[in-house]
């Protein structure tokens, strides 16, 4: 059985379709429906977070990252500069 596992479910992953710990019989259809769900979450949420996947035995975690914030000052509005 392989199992794919979200790390940490935000907000924008309880509101949505997705489910956490899905089980599969086969390790493809785990990893490709692993890779789906990454994309799915790193162009459809909210953009505060980054999604990246990794394997381990029969496990697929999906990990979750606060984007980093620019340093700069600036807020990204197009007016620096």
């Amino acid at each position: 059985m392989f199992t794919i596992n979200i790390e940490k479910e935000c907000g924008c992953f309880k509101k949505s379709n997705l489910q956490n710990n899905k089980s599969f019989e086969n390790k493809d259809d785990a990893l490709i429906e692993a890779m789906k769900m990454v994309n799915h979450m790193n162009k459809k949420f909210c953009q505060k977070h980054d999604f990246i996947f990794s394997e381990d035995g029969q496990n697929f975690q999906i990990a979750v990252h606060e984007q980093s914030k620019a340093h700069s000052g600036c807020c990204g509005g197009g007016h620096c500069s």
